[in-house]
């Protein structure tokens, strides 16, 4: 190992950065936006009014508050070529990888350097639209154009309904997007940083964020958290399901993050808006009932572990009983931490240095047995007498 070099595998315990966005104290499950804990706005704060305090590092008094509703409501309409480029991506291409390529072409923004709050501001607006728009071509309907009036995510679930949705759909969903706009340097927020580092422009930091949160480890994890619950089915299933999936090794998904140790704050309060809101829905009981037998197996099986319920779990309930479908549960994600990511791009262009960590170069890593699915990467599945000749 070269001298001076830490070698820490998935820079776990490494800090790349100083920012002042916001605090993560993993060990005592806290968080906070600027010097606010989340506990004290995840109720009585809007998507807009949080946003504009992580943006400019104070809530703001009523008058701004109406202001910065009224710029981000005039800037969600898509411009006529991205609608186009959405027409043409056929109905198999994931919503994730459309919105990726959606918001790069989003060039109304001006790809510069440096980046402004304009430019995050629109691409902050659009991003409910795109969704929005690319769910009405799979269903085979018009899409149905954002409406002035209403706030940020009142409006998003009207595009996607068709019709102003009820107060308790919209508290929900609000306290999730406020709950998630940021967490600090997770693996789409460094993604977007590392690419600003190099004096790319915003909407491609952006993109490359929206890749990040499409893997199944970091934002693609509650759709997964609901498969389960479905093959769960019910609570007197529940410990015999959950010791055939510890004993083949398979991951519980909701469940351990790599910062909290005592409890994901974001998953109690989580917790305690679908108890609020929806007690007796089924998968909210199912929920409740299973987390307790998952974190006594996983006491069990993997004692000392520190495994508590993340904010996957019962980000999956939430949205469920919100109404939306699945597919919708990362790219609603990313309606959220999209606020998280322009905060953090902006915040890098004005302390900027090119973030450029080394590797350690290790000569028997070749010689270490490859996971099963290695062997399959570059098979194309495609016999010798179908391989296209090749001219050199």
């Amino acid at each position: 190992m070269s001298r001076g070099l830490v070698l820490a595998d998935g820079l776990e315990g490494v800090a790349a950065f100083e920012t002042g966005l916001s605090l993560i104290d993993g060990d005592e499950g806290r968080i906070s936006y600027r010097d606010y804990p989340a506990e004290a706005f995840q109720y009585d704060k809007s998507f807009e009014e949080v946003a504009y305090l992580l943006w400019y590092g104070k809530f703001p008094m009523t008058e701004k508050s109406e202001e910065f509703q009224r710029i981000l409501a005039a800037r969600r309409f898509l411009p006529k070529h991205v609608k186009l480029t959405l027409d043409q991506m056929p109905a198999e291409v994931d919503m994730m990888s459309v919105l990726q390529t959606a918001v790069s072409a989003l060039k109304d923004c001006e790809s510069t350097w440096p980046p402004s709050w304009d430019q995050a501001s629109s691409i902050v607006s659009k991003i409910p639209t795109i969704i929005a728009y690319r769910q009405a071509r799979l269903e085979g309907r018009e899409m149905i154009e954002p409406r002035l009036d209403l706030n940020h995510t009142a409006n998003y679930l009207y595009m996607l309904f068709g019709e102003v949705p009820t107060e308790i759909q919209q508290t929900m969903l609000e306290t999730y997007l406020v709950l998630t706009q940021e967490l600090g340097s997770n693996p789409s927020t460094f993604t977007a940083r590392v690419v600003a580092s190099t004096r790319s422009d915003l909407i491609s930091s952006t993109s490359a964020a929206i890749g990040a949160l499409k893997g199944p480890l970091h934002g693609g994890a509650p759709s997964e958290v609901l498969e389960m619950l479905r093959e769960i089915k019910s609570v007197d299933r529940a410990e015999a399901w959950l010791r055939r999936a510890l004993e083949s090794d398979r991951r519980i998904m909701g469940f351990g993050h790599r910062i909290f140790k005592r409890q994901d704050p974001r998953s109690a309060m989580l917790k305690a808006l679908a108890l609020r809101f929806a007690a007796d829905h089924p998968l909210v009981k199912l929920a409740v009932e299973v987390e307790e037998t998952i974190l006594r197996l996983l006491e069990e099986y993997k004692p000392g572990r520190r495994l508590v319920t993340n904010v996957d779990y019962y980000a999956s309930v939430v949205l469920s009983v919100i109404g939306l479908k699945e597919s919708l549960f990362t790219p609603t994600f990313a309606v959220s931490r999209s606020v998280g990511w322009c905060a953090h791009i902006m915040e890098q262009a004005m302390h900027n240095r090119l973030i450029y960590p080394q590797a350690v170069y290790s000569r028997d890593l070749h010689t270490r047995k490859p996971p099963a699915w290695f062997g399959r990467a570059i098979d194309t599945g495609l016999h010798e007498a179908e391989m296209p000749e090749v001219v050199l």
